[in-house]
Formats: structure tokens, C-alpha cells, sequence
């Protein structure tokens, strides 16, 4: 099949994409709200009120560099990618419901993280990206099954490296969701060491 076929066939379900992911990853930033104080407060008070936010800005920001990332995973896939199929399609949809609803543990994560309640906040907020590590293991197996769908160019190596990727991301999810209970930080630091294995990843295409 020639080059403008094969990106016609994929050029829609890409550009849907790239959409979705946009709007979760603005989304994001409706979480860190503007501090409401008294008419006399004075710059000390609106200073405090910025630091305050601190646990929105940690949230924001590990999860824009998550979605982000994941973006550019998801275009690395594509770009092995030439055509289409239903399980394709689909499995794809099922990851873009995810990612639209990252904002919200995002959000969950921001305002619980200085509560009593922070360990399962945070749990929530890791089991999310658990899931959706089972939604990119399934995009990618409906990708590589039989090689119907990939280009030419594709080799076994570079299917073998992406499918090893994937295979550590659940794990690793898993961990960060258990490891809440016992520190949140340490989920959080978890959940943003494994953006550096989706890098990898995203470079392989």
C-alpha cells in the first residue's frame, strides 16, 4: 500500500485523538483556582493563599507531563500504523475514555493530598493509570495482531521492544497504587519515574 493511502486510513482516527487528548490535558488546569481573600489582604496574604495551592500545582503538573507523554506514546504507535480495524478502533476509543477522565483523580488527588484521606486519593489516582496501562497493552496487541495493520517497515525487534515496555507499565502502576498506603509521596514520585519508561517508548517509533 502506498504512502497517501495509509495515511488516509489513519489520519481521522489520529486527528479524534489528538483532539481528546488536548481537551483532557486543559482540563487539567481548571483544578488550580484563584484564591478568593478579603478586599484588604495585602500581598503576604495572596503569597500564602499561592503556596497553599501547592498540592494543585503537584497534581497539575504530574499529570500534564502523564498525558503528555502518553500523547506522544500514542503517536508513536501511529506511526507504525497504516491502517484500521474495528478492534483497533474500539480499544483506541477505550483508551481516549480514560485518558478524558484523568482530570478528575487529578482533582481528587489536589484536594485530598494534606487529609487523613491522602493514601486513598492517591490510590485512586494511581489506579487509574493502572487501568489505563491495560487500555495501551490492548490498543497495541490489536495494532501488532498478525501485522495486518502495521507498516512495512516495522521489524520484530522494534515490536518486541514496544510490547517489553508495556509489559513493565502495569507492574509498575501497581506498585505506585499499593505503595499509597504506605507513603503518598513515594505513589506520586512512582507514577512520575514511569512517564521516563513511556518516553523511551515514544522514541522507539
Amino acid at each position: 500500500m502506498n504512502g497517501p493511502v495509509e495515511e488516509k486510513e489513519t489520519g481521522r482516527i489520529e486527528a479524534f485523538s489528538d483532539g481528546v487528548f488536548a481537551i483532557a490535558i486543559t482540563l487539567l488546569i481548571l483544578e488550580i483556582r484563584v484564591p478568593h481573600l478579603p478586599a484588604e489582604s495585602g500581598p503576604s496574604a495572596l503569597g500564602a493563599a499561592l503556596a497553599g495551592l501547592w498540592p494543585s500545582y503537584v497534581a497539575f503538573l504530574t499529570s500534564f507531563l502523564t498525558i503528555f507523554i502518553m500523547w506522544a506514546n500514542h503517536h508513536a504507535i501511529f506511526r507504525l500504523v497504516c491502517r484500521s480495524d474495528a478492534r483497533f478502533l474500539y480499544t483506541n476509543g477505550l483508551l481516549l475514555l480514560l485518558v478524558t477522565f484523568v482530570p478528575f483523580p487529578t482533582a481528587i488527588l489536589a484536594e485530598y493530598l494534606e487529609r487523613p484521606a491522602a493514601p486513598a486519593a492517591a490510590a485512586f489516582y494511581a489506579g487509574t493509570f493502572v487501568v489505563i496501562s491495560v487500555a495501551y497493552w490492548l490498543l497495541w496487541q490489536a495494532a501488532i495482531d498478525g501485522r495486518r495493520l502495521l507498516r512495512s517497515h516495522v521489524t520484530e525487534e522494534m515490536i518486541a521492544d514496544f510490547t517489553k515496555s508495556y509489559r513493565l507499565g502495569l507492574p509498575g502502576y501497581l506498585i505506585a497504587t499499593g505503595a499509597a498506603f504506605v507513603n503518598v509521596f513515594a505513589s506520586i514520585g512512582i507514577c512520575a519515574a514511569l512517564a521516563g519508561l513511556w518516553i523511551a517508548v515514544s522514541r522507539h517509533g
